[in-house]
């Protein structure tokens, strides 16, 4: 072999990318997720978008709306909900909407080409009677022919088995950050709360939603402690919402610093290659993101979005913005038809 074909060999070498590292086969350590978010971008992007084919179409986009059914007046001091009563946000109570207000926006929501349909409603944890009301929203919005997801509080065995006997598919109970920086949030519940109603969610049979929330004035490693909350869980939670924190102006965030919107699409990187079969979300703040920074999420594996004109009481980007950002980029809304229960 001469010197040029030496050269020509070392230079298509030098071309090959990196083989993906495989992930670990035990339990995600906080260390190990730290790792990943200390890659250099694009490495860290490559390996977020080689596990997203492994396991998705390319394309594939899911999406979801949230309307909020119960408004206002929750008795928990979650720093940056702007739904707490301890805060003036400006935010008033109201109380849970009616079957057919209910319904209405669940078609429109369908009509717009959403296939999950999200009910929130802020309580601290339903009484009996919440969940009786909240059973018929889900078995009539379940008649549409659209996925059902709920995030009502904390929850009792008992209501999330009444929950899925109605019907409801998902249930959403974010853990919000990492376990030692929690009470720096909220102290009117704790951690292992949240943890137990997941797993009353799981005992139940009903699909778990659950993911957090970034830009609360947290450090890196507390991002790395939240993803390595959200991969230990057994199994981990079928659909992962990654929040940028809204800075609502009455809530004690309301001054915290932005998350710099790269950090943001290294978030959603990790939680896709610790999480490889979840649904990863833009949830809240995907207003404040601009296309590029949304591209950059796709590309790092997220491939469902809050889709409508509000995600519980902040704003959302509007239907015709995202379809046409849809379309720029070569992606496609799944169909309900082609939806699944655990998809």
């Amino acid at each position: 072999m001469g010197a040029h074909d030496l050269s020509v060999e070392k230079a298509v070498t030098l071309r090959r990318p990196a083989a993906t590292p495989v992930a670990p086969t035990g339990p995600w350590t906080v260390e190990a997720v730290q790792a990943l978010l200390d890659k250099p971008f694009n490495d860290l992007l490559f390996e977020a978008q080689t596990v997203h084919r492994a396991h998705f179409p390319a394309a594939d986009i899911e999406l979801a709306t949230l309307l909020s059914v119960k408004t206002g007046g929750c008795p928990e001091n979650c720093g940056y909900c702007p739904q707490s009563a301890e805060f003036d946000t400006g935010v008033q109570a109201q109380k849970l909407m009616e079957v057919d207000e209910v319904l209405r926006a669940a078609q429109a929501a369908k009509d717009a080409g959403a296939t999950r349909f999200c009910m929130g409603a802020a309580w601290r944890a339903p009484k009996d009677r919440d969940v009786e009301k909240v059973a018929v929203l889900v078995e009539a919005v379940k008649g549409l022919g659209l996925q059902t997801c709920a995030t009502l509080g904390m929850l009792e065995p008992q209501h999330a088995l009444q929950l899925k006997a109605a019907g409801l598919d998902y249930y959403n109970h974010n853990l919000d950050t990492a376990p030692e920086y929690y009470s720096d949030i909220v102290d009117t519940r704790s951690y292992q709360d949240r943890l137990d109603t997941l797993a009353h969610v799981r005992a139940a049979g009903i699909s778990v939603c659950c993911g957090g929330i970034v830009g609360m004035g947290e450090a890196p490693v507390h991002r790395a402690g939240l993803i390595a909350q959200l991969a230990n869980l057994d199994p981990y939670p079928e659909s992962v919402p990654i929040n940028s924190l809204v800075r609502v102006p009455g809530t004690p965030l309301a001054d915290s610093e932005p998350i710099d919107p790269l950090d943001f699409v290294r978030m959603i990187a990790i939680a896709r290659i610790t999480m490889p079969k979840a649904r990863v979300r833009l949830s809240a703040g995907r207003q404040q993101l601009g296309d590029a920074v949304q591209a950059l999420c796709f590309l790092a594996g997220a491939n469902s979005i809050f889709y409508g004109d509000k995600l519980l009481v902040t704003g959302n980007p509007d239907v015709e913005a995202d379809v046409k950002l849809l379309a720029k980029l070569g992606l496609q809304a799944r169909s309900t038809s082609e939806q699944g229960a655990c998809a």
